[in-house]
């Protein structure tokens, strides 16, 4: 969660509620989180010195606006740096798919239907936003953090219609047995 935070930091200054509907809006699908997970890892950079706050008012309200430091740009470097772990890419849902035998059949069926439409829900999030950035990439060209972004909702979407086709067979599997 703090690399992330001072990720978005990086691109702009933001307060706690920009940082969750930032990542609620795309990167969700990465990375799941709650209001107090970005509070604690808050406390945790600025305990670092990784970002700083400032109070400002907006509307008649104070509100707190976080921004990078130069200590946190350092940071973020070291870990944008660094080499990715491929063990990261654990799925803890398949763990319910290896012991999916113990269910009734028709939960089983249930629980994949429902799946896949949650499944194709995604798809349609990512392709959207997918559809709406490759409008905007004759503009962007050249702007390797767009680039990079653009391409990680492509994987996201790709990914998607990967999995709704993998758990599609499965169901069919399910029926026919």
């Amino acid at each position: 969660m703090e690399n992330i935070i001072l990720g978005l930091l990086l691109l702009q200054s933001r307060t706690i509620y920009q940082l969750r509907k930032r990542i609620n809006n795309g990167l969700n699908l990465m990375y799941s989180c709650s209001t107090g997970s970005i509070q604690a890892a808050i406390k945790k950079l600025l305990r670092s010195g990784y970002i700083s706050v400032k109070e400002i008012n907006e509307n008649g309200k104070l509100k707190k606006l976080y921004s990078i430091t130069a200590d946190g740009k350092k940071q973020f470097d070291l870990w944008v740096n660094s080499p990715i772990d491929s063990n990261l890419s654990k799925n803890p849902e398949l763990t319910k798919i290896y012991f999916m035998g113990f269910a009734e059949k028709e939960s089983r069926i249930k629980l994949l239907e429902n799946h896949i439409a949650a499944l194709r829900k995604n798809y349609c999030y990512l392709d959207t936003i997918c559809k709406e950035a490759e409008s905007l990439s004759a503009k962007m060209k050249g702007n390797e953090i767009f680039n990079y972004q653009l391409e990680t909702a492509k994987y996201g979407r790709e990914f998607m219609q990967f999995n709704i086709e993998w758990y599609s067979h499965l169901l069919e599997n399910v029926r026919s047995n």
